[in-house]
């Protein structure tokens, strides 16, 4: 197994630099990362550093989900603009648990529709009740969205084993999953990988590849 594609390597903290970035995204081009994961404001960069086949990829009102729809469309809209490829946007949960389920499935079509983008949904699972994530779920494939990713990794708690197995399950084939949240080993991705990820979220994707080579 190529760990390599199947690795969103991610840049995410405030504090990092534009040199950073662009450094960032030419040590994972060289490396062959399936994607790069990058904030709104770092995607220009990021497309042009990219290389290699790595796709560029942003988050969308991270980490929290809170932001009104229309901000969201913009913010979604301008990074495509910008050259990402796919869009990471985290659901509103609070939306969601106040059982506004008809805002948030809106939400996930206009975004689809709007950008075009392969579309990845953060239902930051640890927030949620098994149930919930069930109807999460749901809502992100009557959305239209392309995966259901776990986590922004900033929440209580990340990915686990058994809520891959339950989306997996839930989704029947309708729509992806992408584990991501405390992935900083290659026991734990492949944990996650055989519990049924497609896609594996990290900021740790550089000592995860150096493990699987045997480095």
């Amino acid at each position: 197994m190529d760990v390599r594609k199947l690795i969103d390597n991610s840049i995410l903290k405030p504090n990092v630099t534009e040199g950073e970035v662009a450094e960032f995204v030419r040590r994972s081009s060289e490396i062959g990362f399936y994607a790069v994961c990058v904030q709104p404001c770092h995607v220009r960069i990021a497309k042009e550093n990219a290389f290699n086949g790595t796709k560029v990829c942003s988050v969308v009102s991270f980490p929290h989900g809170l932001s009104p729809k229309e901000i969201k469309l913009r913010e979604a809209v301008r990074a495509v603009m910008d050259g990402a490829e796919e869009i990471d946007v985290v659901m509103n949960i609070s939306s969601f648990k106040s059982g506004n389920y008809r805002y948030v499935e809106e939400e996930i079509k206009a975004l689809k529709r709007e950008t075009g983008a392969v579309l990845k949904v953060i239902v930051e699972t640890c927030y949620l009740t098994e149930e919930e994530k069930v109807k999460a779920v749901e809502l992100c494939v009557e959305g239209g969205a392309d995966f259901v990713k776990m986590s922004t990794g900033f929440g209580p708690g990340g990915a686990t084993v058994q809520d891959v197995r339950l989306i997996k399950k839930v989704g029947r084939g309708r729509i992806k999953v992408k584990a991501s949240g405390g992935i900083r080993d290659l026991k734990t991705l492949m944990a996650m990988v055989n519990a049924g990820a497609d896609r594996i979220g990290t900021s740790n994707g550089f000592d995860i590849y150096r493990e699987a080579e045997g480095g």
